[in-house]
């Protein structure tokens, strides 16, 4: 199961997304599911760091990503809160396969 934490204060200003959604190594939904949560995030962090521009601390590791921005502009929140608004409608889909949380 993927897990993924949202991290609000003011707006969205980070998230941590851990774990992989697949059973086996035949479970193809799992593993479109497991695409769809990373290519989404890793849109998410390259858009805030490389075209917006505001800085970010990240941590990336097998089934882990954590991305946190210090100062994040309206145009960093909307792309936060646009990434959490799809994690939720994936998980609307594949409820047993992603978990979203808000803290």
């Amino acid at each position: 199961m993927t897990k993924a934490k949202f991290w609000v204060s003011g707006g969205v200003v980070g998230f941590s997304i851990e774990g992989h959604s697949t059973e086996n190594a035949q479970d193809d939904e799992g593993r479109i599911v497991c695409s769809a949560v990373s290519s989404a995030a890793y849109m998410a962090a390259n858009t805030i760091t490389d075209i917006i521009g505001d800085g970010a601390a990240a941590d990336v590791r097998d089934g882990y990503m954590r991305f946190e921005v210090e100062n994040p502009s309206d145009s960093t929140k909307a792309v936060l809160e646009g990434l959490k608004l799809h994690l939720i409608e994936l998980s609307k889909q594949y409820g047993k396969r992603l978990i979203i949380t808000e803290v």
